[in-house]
């Protein structure tokens, strides 16, 4: 009689379609998410953790992956490699699958060569170094974020029309900062252009006095990269000296950000940044993103929810191909994998794991409201500005 009631049960659930109900008595897919709890990065750490689980919530209402729902679990760490290395690691031993979430260029490649170890795939939507492209990739590396090559080139087109032809850097002193100095330093000399002043600032500087005075004697441009509480700072006190006013053409790299604009103000207005999404970009899937995310987390996502999400999607389609959760099985379904996501439907390219997508310029500016919002100067996508597959790296499963 018990029997035949449970056969009963089942039975109307398959009939009801209710692939979440389903989902709740088989294993949970876990996926690790890092965060920063010291230091600059600290003030993101709450919006990557609320990006990550509500990226969960909406697939797993949907069904998950398998008729399994996605659990999210944070280890937060103090913000350098070794202390990223060693919450990976935790992460890894609680049986995650895959590892997402704040990851800095110096964290990512200090990662990397442990991937394999630790058996988990790594999605990342944060480091930006273009040494991540090249030999420093690894088979169980995967990039969802454009790196800084791709900004460049996005930016390429907006430097010629600005006219500039002699600029100014102001940079955070690791890894990311670094990379996209040198990369925007050959991409001005390839236009006859030069910078004038390049400038590298400890993580965590409060007082930037002795920079703002460097660049008061300016260029034509200012491109400024400096991320999080250190942006802040800056932003507050170039505008006691009115340095952006000193500039025909002020361009942020992950400075003027989406998450960080109602704090920054007026002291941002008119930046020009490089954003590769907003709310407003079109498509079914990305309108349904937004009011979904909106109702779950009670604020509007940013870009960097937007790279989370891209990334549970791609991953969930991998899974979803693999028909599996084992890590060399879904590691070789991403490879080439085409998925629809919020971004329109996108590619993991085989030969270095990065997504393909779309990159795009937007400036600050005041909205109707009488609020600070962005709007998208120039759009491109991922096929017109993404550089070739380089020789050095080799994922090949």
């Amino acid at each position: 009689m018990v029997s035949h009631i449970r056969r009963g049960i089942a039975a109307s659930v398959l009939a009801l379609g209710a692939p979440w109900v389903l989902a709740q008595s088989q294993p949970t897919i876990k996926v690790g998410v890092l965060t920063i709890d010291s230091g600059p990065f600290a003030t993101y750490a709450s919006l990557a953790e609320s990006g990550a689980k509500t990226a969960a919530e909406i697939l797993n209402a949907e069904g998950g992956a398998l008729g399994r729902r996605f659990e999210v679990v944070v280890q937060a760490h103090s913000g350098t490699p070794q202390a990223a290395l060693a919450a990976a690691q935790r992460l890894a031993q609680q049986g995650v699958v895959m590892i997402t979430g704040q990851t800095q260029s110096s964290h990512s490649l200090a990662l990397v060569p442990r991937l394999e170890q630790m058996n988990v795939i790594q999605m990342d939507t944060y480091a930006q170094s273009n040494d991540l492209l090249t030999k420093t990739c690894s088979p169980n590396y995967f990039r969802v974020n454009t790196p800084d090559a791709v900004t460049t080139r996005m930016m390429q087109d907006y430097v010629k029309q600005t006219g500039a032809k002699s600029w100014n850097l102001i940079s955070m002193d690791y890894a990311a900062g670094h990379s996209f100095s040198k990369a925007f330093s050959e991409l001005v000399a390839g236009m006859g252009g030069a910078v004038q002043q390049n400038i590298f600032t400890p993580q965590g500087t409060t007082d930037f006095g002795s920079q703002i005075s460097q660049l008061s004697k300016p260029a034509d441009a200012l491109v400024v990269t400096l991320f999080m509480s250190d942006g802040q700072s800056f932003a507050k006190q170039q505008k006691q000296f009115g340095l952006f006013d000193k500039y025909k053409t002020v361009i942020g790299n992950g400075f003027a950000t989406d998450f960080q604009l109602e704090s920054h103000g007026d002291n941002v207005l008119g930046v020009v940044n490089a954003l590769s999404w907003t709310p407003e970009m079109p498509g079914a899937r990305n309108a349904q993103y937004v009011k979904e995310f909106t109702q779950r987390a009670n604020r509007r996502p940013f870009y960097t929810d937007a790279d989370l999400m891209a990334t549970f999607e791609v991953f969930k389609a991998g899974v979803v191909k693999a028909g599996s959760t084992e890590v060399p099985a879904v590691r070789k379904a991403m490879e080439g994998l085409r998925a629809p996501t919020i971004f329109g439907t996108v590619e993991m390219r085989a030969a270095d794991h990065h997504l393909i997508r779309q990159h795009g310029m937007a400036q600050v500016v005041k909205g109707p409201d009488g609020k600070n919002k962005f709007e998208m100067k120039v759009l491109k996508q991922g096929s017109e500005i993404y550089p070739p597959p380089s020789p050095e790296c080799k994922v090949s499963s």
